[in-house]
C-alpha cells in the first residue's frame, strides 16, 4: 500500500480513493482487455477525465515519481495514459521539476512524419511509462516497447490503481520499477 509524502497528498489520495469507491468501479460480468473475465471493472477514465480527480492525479502520479532522477517526461500507450500524463504535465508545470508529457500510438502513423511518440521529444531521455489501471501489464510494455526503439530510457511504470492481477511481475521481469499509487486493499477489492 502506497502512502503519499504528505498530509496533504494523502488527502487527496483518499479523496481519490473515495471517488473511485463511488463512481469508477462496477459490478457485474466484465471481459478485460487481456481477455481475463472479472466481476467488477475499475474505469479510471471516468475519473481521469473528470475535474474534481484530475488535478488529484496529477499530484499524487507527480508524488509517486517524485524520487525518480532524471525524469524528463511521463506518458504511455494511448488513449489511458495520455489524460494521466497531462495531469502530471499540469501539476509539476510551475515547480522546480516541470515534466513534458508523450503518446504512444498502438501502431506508428501512416502518414506525416511516421510517428509512433508523439508529445516530448523522448530519444536519450529517462521516462516513466504511466497507466490507468493494470491487469497484466501488456499495455505499459507496448509503451515501453515502442520507446525503447527510440532510444528513451524507462526508468519506471507507474499506475494508479494496481489490480495485483500480474501486471507488476511483468513488469519487474523486463528490469522496471513498479509504483502504484492506489490498491485493490485500498479500494476493498479482492484480487481475480
Amino acid at each position: 500500500m502506497a502512502i503519499a509524502s504528505t498530509p496533504e497528498l494523502e488527502s487527496d489520495r483518499q479523496q481519490l480513493i473515495e471517488l473511485i469507491k463511488d463512481e469508477a468501479v462496477f459490478h457485474g460480468d466484465f471481459t478485460l482487455s487481456s481477455g481475463k473475465k472479472a466481476t467488477y471493472y475499475v474505469d479510471m477514465r471516468k475519473l481521469t477525465l473528470d475535474h474534481r480527480a484530475a488535478p488529484a492525479i496529477g499530484r499524487i502520479m507527480s508524488d509517486l515519481i517524485s524520487d525518480l532522477d532524471g525524469i524528463v517526461a511521463v506518458g504511455g500507450l494511448t488513449l489511458g495514459a495520455d489524460p494521466i500524463a497531462n495531469s502530471v504535465m499540469h501539476a509539476t508545470a510551475a515547480t522546480d521539476h516541470p515534466l513534458d508529457a508523450f503518446v504512444v500510438r498502438k501502431e506508428p502513423k501512416d502518414h506525416g512524419r511516421g510517428r509512433q511518440i508523439e508529445g516530448a521529444e523522448v530519444a536519450g531521455k529517462r521516462v516513466v511509462v504511466l497507466e490507468d489501471t493494470s491487469t497484466t501489464g501488456q499495455s505499459a510494455l507496448k509503451a515501453v516497447e515502442a520507446l525503447r526503439k527510440v532510444g528513451a530510457e524507462i526508468a519506471a511504470v507507474a499506475v494508479i490503481v494496481d489490480r495485483k492481477t500480474g501486471a507488476q511481475a511483468a513488469i519487474e521481469a523486463e528490469g522496471l520499477q513498479w509504483r502504484a499509487a492506489i490498491d485493490l486493499d485500498d479500494l476493498g477489492l479482492a484480487p481475480q
